[in-house]
């Protein structure tokens, strides 16, 4: 993988060839740094693209580091573990149970989960991270087709919602008229989670973000600007990871 020195810090890089490419485009994400130039691009033009964004590429590359450091991570899914919901860390109930499958009993304040007593102690954390996960899916689910019948109207009538896991974008809206929304926003509070939802059903009528776009979004959501900002600012504390405990 190619290296990019600035200063004592060496920076690792992906470098993509696209014949689509007019420029070079470079995305900083917390897994990776990406590097689109042109098919013909020579070594030269890509290490003088790279020297001109060099300061911006080390900027970014510790905003993210210090982003995955406050992001949310589970060492355990035990009894008293932190999982966000919907801009809050809730505690996690775990007790045994006479059912075959991990289940998410109830939500009350809380998430209250039964493990099969027949399940192993090293299997236990992975099925519980994967039935949450479901659950929440499944939350988020019902969050948005409720906002989506509450805002419809003449010319915001999507053809189809798929909730994804999508990697860079917290939702979209596709020439087909389907509104796709990141499974994600179930950890963002439920106002940002309706702001998203708006803003895509708004693209079903206005394609790019110009004037017009942000007076229908404000005609429907009054205080839209904050929820986009507590997206903006909070946009890495949406989720969480479990980390292997050290032996």
């Amino acid at each position: 993988m190619p290296v990019l020195a600035v200063g004592s810090t060496e920076i690792e890089y992906i470098l993509k060839r696209s014949a689509s490419a007019r420029r070079a485009r470079i995305t900083v994400t917390p897994d990776e740094i990406e590097v689109v130039v042109p098919e013909n691009a020579t070594d030269d033009q890509i290490a003088r693209a790279l020297h001109r964004r060099r300061a911006w590429i080390f900027e970014q590359s510790r905003t993210m580091r210090d982003r995955v450091a406050q992001s949310h991570t589970v060492h355990r899914f035990v009894t008293g573990a932190k999982i966000p919901y919907r801009g809050r860390l809730m505690r996690l109930t775990v007790t045994t149970g006479t059912d075959s499958l991990v289940q998410v009993i109830t939500y009350r304040n809380g998430f209250f989960v039964e493990y099969p007593a027949t399940a192993s102690v090293n299997a236990r954390d992975s099925l519980i991270e994967t039935a949450l996960r479901l659950w929440l899916r499944k939350r988020v689910r019902d969050d948005v087709t409720g906002f989506v019948r509450q805002h419809v109207r003449q010319g915001l009538i999507p053809k189809g919602v798929q909730i994804k896991d999508q990697k860079h974008l917290w939702g979209s809206c596709g020439h087909d008229r389907v509104v796709n929304l990141n499974w994600r926003l179930i950890f963002a509070p439920k106002p940002v989670l309706e702001y998203a939802v708006v803003h895509e059903l708004c693209h079903l009528r206005h394609r790019n973000h110009d004037a017009e776009f942000w007076r229908l979004v404000g005609s429907i959501i009054h205080d839209w600007e904050g929820r986009k900002l507590w997206l903006e600012r909070n946009e890495h504390l949406l989720g969480f990871e479990r980390v292997e405990p050290k032996p």
